[in-house]
């Protein structure tokens, strides 16, 4: 009976995890910044599927807002051989360097292959500003 009932355990302790797809391609980005959403920077965020690129703690960050939520996306390219930031189209991320795309609603390559884009945790702290972290 002990046995069952460490196996459930186990099994619910490792269910558990982070909505976010963990990417060891960028192993050892840190970040935490909170941002004012009131700067004029980020006037398109007011907006639902609005974006606005910035530099954050020396990282070039898109920020999408969605229905009820935010995102945040690191443009460095997954492969980390570009020296340009990608690009945003309204839909997709694609790397200036080879033309990979990627999927903007959960960072993955749309061909199916290799590192997903960096993506990062938002917390909305209240209506004017977002915690960007990883």
């Amino acid at each position: 009976m002990r046995k069952i009932l460490y196996l459930l355990v186990f099994i619910v302790i490792s269910s558990c995890g982070s909505e976010i797809v963990q990417n060891t391609c960028f192993n050892g980005v840190r970040l935490n910044e909170v941002i004012n959403l009131n700067n004029p920077e980020f006037i398109n965020l007011q907006v639902p599927n609005g974006s606005a690129i910035t530099s954050i703690g020396g990282r070039t960050v898109l920020v999408i807002r969605r229905n009820s939520h935010y995102q945040a996306f690191d443009l460095q390219c997954p492969q980390k051989n570009c020296g340009s930031p990608m690009t945003y189209d309204g839909l997709k991320l694609k790397c200036a360097c080879d033309n990979k795309e990627y999927n903007s609603l959960n960072g993955s390559p749309l061909d199916g292959e290799g590192c997903f884009v960096l993506e990062y945790n938002v917390l909305q702290i209240n209506s004017a500003s977002l915690q960007i972290s990883r």
